[in-house]
């Protein structure tokens, strides 16, 4: 099935904005965007390469609560204003009727970076997490499917510390998050 977005164009809020409206975890977010550093004078260029060029528009589903926003959407910012695409931020709360088209192995996870034309054809998706740190997690549902199990939260817990881990190997959440992003907008353009 294609999606087109086109209906949500303008009902978004700015990156700044969101930062500015954060009610949980804003220290964090701010800390993660202001450690941003480019792994690569290639990745650079090449963002900074997309300016004017593109005619691809960003949606971000975010919330402020979530652990993977906090670590990963402050990359995708700095990325984009590299980059000058138009970008708008979708609290997941407030827009449950585009996350239904986003989910994850069924389930609502944050963040998903939408790219699509300027006619609202969605073209590529990223997210929720980066590959190396979402194979941890689809694991996990694989090997623990019943959310009641007796030990389900201590389970999670373990895999999220894990997950936590997996972030910060290689050249961390700015060096995967980067790369996978560069990949996608390159098949796009």
């Amino acid at each position: 099935m294609s999606v087109n977005v086109a209906y949500k164009f303008g009902a978004g809020i700015t990156p700044l904005q969101f930062m500015e409206g954060m009610q949980k975890n804003k220290e964090a977010f701010q800390a993660n965007y202001d450690k941003f550093a480019w792994q690569s004078e290639e990745d650079r260029a090449f963002f900074e390469g997309l300016q004017g060029k593109s005619n691809l528009r960003v949606l971000i589903l975010a919330a402020d609560w979530c652990g993977d926003v906090v670590r990963s959407v402050p990359v995708v910012f700095q990325a984009l204003e590299a980059s000058g695409l138009t970008a708008e931020v979708f609290i997941l709360e407030q827009h449950q009727d585009l996350m239904e088209h986003f989910l994850t192995n069924g389930g609502r996870s944050v963040p998903i970076i939408i790219f699509a034309d300027d006619r609202g054809q969605v073209l590529g998706q990223w997210g929720p997490r980066p590959e190396h740190v979402q194979a941890l997690m689809i694991e996990f549902k694989r090997q623990n499917p019943d959310r009641e199990a007796p030990d389900y939260e201590e389970k999670i817990g373990e895999i999220r510390k894990a997950m936590a881990a997996r972030y910060e190997e290689g050249a961390g959440v700015n060096g995967s998050v980067v790369t996978e992003l560069r990949k996608l907008i390159s098949g796009l353009i």
